[in-house]
Order: C-alpha cells, then structure tokens, then sequence
C-alpha cells in the first residue's frame, strides 16, 4: 500500500516518521526504563533480518501470547472472588436497579444500539474505519494494528467462555432476542473496547490540539463504557462480566500500542541513519 516514489510528507513511512512519532510533546520512540530499551533493541535486530512490519508482527504476536495469559489468570482470579461473593455480589443489584428503569422504547433502543457492538455490527464498523484509516495514509499499519487488535479480543473472548462456562442471567429477567453462549466475558464490552481504543490511538496519532485528542478520548470511553452498560441493562450480562471486558481490554491495548511504539522506533531510527545518504 506504500509506495516510497509516491509518498508525501503525511503519508507512507514518512508520515509514520514524521506524524505518529509524538503525542501532546511526547515522543513515542524514547523508552527511559531498561526493558524499554531491550525491547527495542530487540525490535531493531529482528527488523534487519525480517523487515519492519515483519518485525511489529512477531511482536504483536508475542503480545497476543501475553494477553491470552492474561486472560487465564483473570479468569482464575475472577473465580476466586466468585467464590467468596466479593465483587459478584453486585451482580444482582446492578441487574435488579437495571430491570426498574426499563421500558418498550428504551428496550428497543439499546438493543439496536448494543447490536453496533454484535457479531456483525462491530466487523463492518472495523473494516470500513481500518480501509479509510489505510488508504488515506498510505499505510499497512493501520490494517495490521486493527486486525491483530480484534483478532486478540476475538481469542480471550472464546477462550474465557469455553474455559470458565459461566451460566448468563435467568432469561426472565433479560430482553429478547436471547443469547446462550457462555457469559464470562463479554464480548461485546470487549470487542468495543478494543477497537475503539484502537481507533482513537491511531487517529490521537495526527491530531494537532490538545481539544481534539481529549474529544478523541471521551468519544472511546463513552462508547465502550455504554456498551457495557447495555449489556447489563438487556440482562444478558452480569456486572463483573463487563468489569473483567474492560480489564481485559484495556490490557490488549497496551500492549498493541507498545508493539506500535516499538515499529515507530525502527522505522525513526532507519530513516535518521539513510539520512545522510
């Protein structure tokens, strides 16, 4: 999708370089901790031998790697507190406080909203912001981030239903249509999650203003923290369901995003040393 003869400032690896290196003054290519240092070391060495998206590809990988484990050891530590009724006694309260503020209209507006966050709503979203995101910079990075991005939230989710099996709320106290795939997570809180913060990460990337990347933000939140709620509010959730989603996610993401810092720091170095070239 680069093509270097046709690059402009703004877009290709160029753009990347020049664009994405710094957010509100910071630059994402400077790591003061030691193992900050060693990843992007490690970074380097592998770009040399197998190219710069090759590079951030394993590395995602490897993150993958981390987050499906982080995903078991959320599960377990979810159990726990089942198991001694912390957390999970506010499962009932949030659902019965949800059950008292329904009604016809606003059951039937969640329930298309929530439907933006399903099996459908959410890849069609994906793939069109991804394709308008790739062409106009003239960039794989986007594709690669968004997919690997969705493909982890896709993983921890079918690993924690299949794993942990958690039974949903009674279907008398939910609202139809029924859904009947284990509860724990939830992947719809999930998947938002995720692909919103993924998306406003790469758009924060080129905004100028402080006002636009704090609205970038908000937009991200309320929209991953809405689905949340509408899960909880149609009763096909429990409470910590979502909570352990939003964990999760915000988990994935950070190491997607350090993946992304760790391939602009190749790319920067790169073109600072053909510079003089």
């Amino acid at each position: 999708m680069t093509t270097e003869g046709k690059e402009s400032p703004e877009t290709g690896v160029r753009g990347e370089v020049s664009q994405d290196r710094f957010v509100a003054g910071k630059d994402l290519t400077r790591w003061k901790s030691p193992v900050g240092r060693i990843m992007a070391s490690g970074a380097q060495r592998v770009t040399r031998l197998l190219g710069p998206y090759a590079a951030l590809v394993i590395t995602l990988g490897v993150g993958l790697v981390i987050a499906l484990s982080l995903a078991l050891i959320f599960g377990e530590v979810y159990e726990s507190v089942v198991e001694a009724n912390g957390v999970a006694g506010l499962d009932h309260p949030f659902l019965d406080a949800a059950k008292t503020v329904r009604s016809p209209e606003l059951d039937s507006a969640v329930t298309g909203y929530t439907n933006v966050g399903g099996t459908v709503g959410m890849p069609v979203l994906a793939v069109g912001i991804m394709v308008g995101l790739a062409t106009r910079r003239r960039s794989w990075t986007p594709v690669i981030l968004m997919l690997t991005a969705g493909l982890g939230s896709l993983l921890m989710t079918v690993a924690g239903k299949r794993l942990f099996g958690r039974t949903r709320p009674d279907l008398l106290d939910a609202i139809p249509p029924f859904e009947h795939s284990p509860s724990f997570p939830s992947g719809h809180t999930l998947n938002a999650t995720v692909i919103a913060g993924i998306v406003a990460y790469l758009i924060i990337l080129r905004l100028k203003t402080a006002k636009a990347r704090i609205i970038t933000v908000l937009v991200a939140v309320a929209f991953a923290t809405t689905m949340g709620i509408s899960r909880v509010y149609l009763g096909h959730h429990w409470l910590t369901d979502v909570l352990a989603a939003w964990a999760l996610g915000i988990a994935w993401l950070s190491l997607v995003i350090t993946a992304h810092r760790l391939y602009l720091t190749v790319r920067t170095r790169r073109t600072s040393a053909a510079a003089p070239a």
